[in-house]
């Protein structure tokens, strides 16, 4: 028998070519069973159900139809149209007389139809069932791992991706540190953060280098009021990943303003304009000089900095120190005005992070990426528009 996907894609095509030229039996003499013609006739005519009908009742238990039913039912998952392909594997897995690597196969593929409808209890135990069968485990955790994402249950998540890290070479360790983040948040809000900090060092032993967890255990000291152990933890998150400085500067800033040390703040905040130049930097810095020294040194300030560094973000800020400037003149101001809406449109909904896989833009920060379900891949935005 013909290669089963090949198949599919040949009777297609042949329908779609001969159906009005040839006579039927010029198709079944090529080797095209008459219900697959039938079944794929009714699809083409988009009566679906009367399709599945057909092909379920003539279905050939054996390794080449197996992998057409399959493809048929991952067709119609795709659609979103995932009763029908419930049907198709709910079917596929009654055949008493389907061989273990095939009912496996069927079970997986149910799992996925589940999954996609949201029910998770029923997807976890058919992929439990697979996993139990000893055949395609990998797969079987990768979607057990989606579904306590979504679920939140992180602890059933980190056992599923130990034991995936087990059978595979998929770096988990990433993504477990983040798990370990959230059960961190869940329990700091809970039982307080002495608790809470047992956690962030689990996420340390699988990733040295986590961000979030430095700035979690930051966040938590600032709360508690002890500044100084809270601008270590900040300094050691941007020596981990200096991309999220706009995420890091703030709390650092507020970190010096409770020790009353201005002095150093101007120090560092220069230091680490030298390292990375970034317009959120610039735009702090431009804010303390117009406390310390006025509108008029920050707006020197950031003019200059803005000829090295475009930016829209900037332009905006300066705008605003000059219309403080030019306080009493009436033209001047009006001229600012309509800069400034300009810039505001400019800038409106604009987003401030995007992910490096997906291309997933918004305006908050995600540790998780909505759109390709990746921890740590969304990043500021860089360039005119961004950092």
């Amino acid at each position: 028998m013909i290669n089963a996907i090949l198949a599919l894609v040949v009777i297609v095509i042949v329908l779609w070519m001969y159906w009005q030229k040839k006579p039927k039996q010029y198709l079944t003499s090529m080797g095209v069973p008459k219900e697959y013609l039938q079944g794929l006739n009714c699809l083409l005519n988009e009566e679906p159900d009367k399709a599945v009908e057909i092909l379920i009742k003539t279905l050939q238990v054996d390794s080449d139809t197996i992998e057409t039913y399959l493809a048929l039912g991952h067709l119609f998952r795709r659609r979103g149209e995932v009763d029908r392909a419930i049907r198709i594997h709910q079917n596929l897995i009654a055949r008493p007389s389907l061989p273990k690597n095939e009912r496996m196969l069927a079970l997986l593929a149910l799992g996925q139809d589940y999954l996609r409808a949201g029910v998770y209890d029923r997807a976890e135990r058919l992929f439990l069932e697979v996993i139990d069968s000893k055949l395609f485990a990998q797969e079987s955790y990768r979607y057990l791992i989606d579904i306590y994402q979504q679920e939140k249950e992180w602890e059933k998540a980190i056992q599923a991706a130990e034991k995936l890290n087990a059978l595979s070479h998929d770096n988990v360790g990433r993504q477990v540190a983040h798990y370990y983040c959230e059960l961190a948040l869940e329990t700091q809000k809970k039982s307080g953060r002495e608790t809470a900090f047992r956690y962030l060092k689990k996420a340390y032993q699988y990733d040295k280098y986590c961000v979030r967890a430095s700035c979690l255990q930051g966040d938590w000291e600032k709360e508690a009021g002890h500044a100084k152990i809270a601008l270590r933890y900040y300094h050691q998150a941007l020596s981990e990943d200096p991309d999220f400085l706009p995420e890091i500067v703030p709390s650092l800033v507020a970190c010096y303003e409770a020790l009353h040390d201005e002095s150093t703040l101007m120090q560092e905040l220069k230091q680490l304009l030298a390292q990375y130049p970034r317009i959120s930097l610039i735009l702090i810095l431009a804010e303390r000089l117009q406390k310390t020294e006025g509108a008029t040194a920050a707006a020197d300030f950031l003019s200059e900095q803005l000829r090295e560094k475009p930016s829209i973000r900037g332009v905006e800020r300066l705008i605003q120190l000059q219309q403080a400037k030019s306080a009493g003149n009436r033209m001047e101001q009006r001229n600012l005005n309509l800069l400034q809406t300009l810039t505001e449109a400019l800038l409106k909904d604009k987003p401030i992070y995007r992910c490096l896989q997906c291309g997933y833009a918004s305006k908050i920060l995600h540790w998780y990426c909505p759109g390709c379900k990746q921890w740590n891949t969304i990043k500021p935005i860089m360039g005119i528009e961004g950092e």
